[in-house]
């Protein structure tokens, strides 16, 4: 059973038929076709006004890659504080190293900043060891979810070894499965890995456009 459905808004209209739809929780985005850049403040601000369900945040300057130089991570640093300020409810980022590992020190200075935010590791994860990453990110009690794929190498649902490792690894940090998630993938997903965290960008939409009936129905379909 699906326990929690985040799915990705870039517009204030998509953020309504998100949650009209029953959605648990927005991922609030700018710039979808590049893998979702930092939104606008004025549509951060727009969106968590407007509607009751939570709203996390990306922070990602660039779609160039997850490396970050050091002005680059201010910059990052200063949008966090922004978003806290709006009353988002969390943050989603992720940096690694020039090698495919997280950049651990870079993101030790980031969740400096993140106070009572919640945290999301994104899909940065999955061009790493996945498993020695989620083992390593469970140290930090700040972060609070990892976004995860099981990796690059295949689709997702050819990942499920790869993912119930990662769940094995994860301690309080819950995985939050995306990145090709469909309605013909949705429950074998949810059986063969046990997890009942969802997130979803195109399965729920209609030419680019949230499809309120899509997010109901991908709700029904994971036995909510």
């Amino acid at each position: 059973m699906i326990m929690m459905l985040e799915v990705i808004a870039t517009t204030v209209d998509e953020a309504l038929e998100i949650e009209a739809g029953g959605a648990s929780r927005i991922e609030l985005v700018a710039a979808l076709s590049e893998g979702g850049l930092t939104p606008s403040f004025g549509l951060i601000e727009a969106v968590i006004k407007q509607v009751k369900i939570p709203v996390n945040v990306m922070i990602r300057p660039h779609s160039k890659n997850f490396i970050y130089t050091n002005d680059e991570i201010e910059l990052m640093k200063q949008d966090i504080k922004m978003v806290s300020d709006l009353g988002a409810n969390g943050v989603v980022f992720g940096v690694l190293t020039k090698d495919n590992e997280v950049d651990f020190k870079k993101l030790e200075s980031l969740l400096e900043v993140c106070g009572l935010l919640e945290v999301t590791f994104h899909r940065a994860i999955d061009e790493t060891d996945v498993v020695y990453s989620t083992r390593a990110l469970s140290k930090y009690g700040e972060i609070t979810t990892i976004l995860t794929s099981g990796g690059l190498a295949a689709p997702i649902e050819q990942n499920v070894d790869l993912i119930k490792e990662m769940m094995l690894e994860a301690k309080h940090i819950n995985i939050l499965l995306g990145g090709g998630i469909t309605f013909n993938n949705l429950n074998a997903l949810l059986e063969q890995t046990g997890a009942t965290h969802f997130h979803v960008g195109t399965a729920v939409r209609t030419d680019d456009d949230i499809d309120r009936e899509k997010v109901v129905q991908l709700k029904l379909k994971g036995g909510v």
